[in-house]
């Protein structure tokens, strides 16, 4: 296990206890217990990282990743799980991923849509959960369709069906709960991208985020995160490869 300098251990800690800020709209990493407090894989590498710094751990849920980066410079969390995202990264010093989590699109009954190049035409219209990492990609990306963003998976699915839009962008596992609620739907093979979770801390604290990387890199080589997902009974992760 690896070792924090007490620079690192500072730097995590400015408050004197490791603030871990957490995305709960990705419910493949985040959800509450009975009581209302955050569990979950994200949760249990907050909470790991605070056992091996010796530190008390508190857990900041944000309604979604969007919201959690918003707060990176305002001194509110030590470390955040959230997708690794380029816009992001103005704010924020990332790890490698830990996880990855494949995107694609629903498509509604009869779409004659055969494959992910062809979702991007002029005319079609692609709901989408705003501020998610994959909408950030696809507002890079796209170059014709247009994208309709509403707050959340469920609000995005809900203007997809009720509004008949071309396609809803999602994370895979989502996108499978939301076929099973509209009969004659299909999923895209493939993807328009990987979502990369990674952890981050708020730019300004170096050797906090090299001990952070190397966290990450030794609970990912170890079997951490594999046995955390196993204990979670989280499907359609895939632990990320070495950095």
């Amino acid at each position: 296990m690896i070792q924090a300098s007490d620079v690192a251990k500072k730097e995590l800690s400015p408050t004197g206890k490791l603030r871990v800020g957490l995305n709960m709209s990705n419910f493949l990493l985040t959800a509450k217990d009975a009581q209302g407090a955050p569990i979950g894989l994200a949760a249990d590498l907050g909470r790991e990282l605070g056992r091996r710094l010796q530190l008390e751990v508190e857990l900041i849920a944000y309604p979604n990743p969007g919201a959690l980066a918003d707060d990176a410079n305002k001194g509110k969390w030590d470390v955040g799980f959230l997708g690794a995202e380029p816009q992001r990264a103005n704010e924020i010093d990332f790890t490698a991923a830990y996880v990855e989590i494949e995107a694609t699109y629903l498509l509604p009954p009869g779409s004659s849509l055969q494959s992910i190049a062809e979702v991007d035409a002029k005319g079609i219209r692609i709901a989408v959960p705003e501020k998610s990492a994959y909408e950030l990609y696809l507002t890079r990306s796209l170059t014709q369709a247009t994208l309709i963003k509403e707050k959340g998976a469920d609000n995005a699915f809900k203007k997809f069906v009720d509004e008949k839009l071309d396609a809803l962008a999602g994370l895979r596992p989502r996108l499978v709960t939301d076929q099973d609620s509209l009969p004659g739907s299909k999923i895209l093979s493939g993807n328009f991208t990987a979502v990369q979770q990674a952890a981050g801390t708020p730019k300004g604290r170096p050797a906090g985020a090299q001990y952070l990387k190397a966290y990450i890199e030794d609970v990912k080589a170890s079997g951490f995160v594999a046995a955390t997902i196993e204990k979670n009974k989280v499907r359609g992760l895939t632990v990320a490869a070495a950095a």
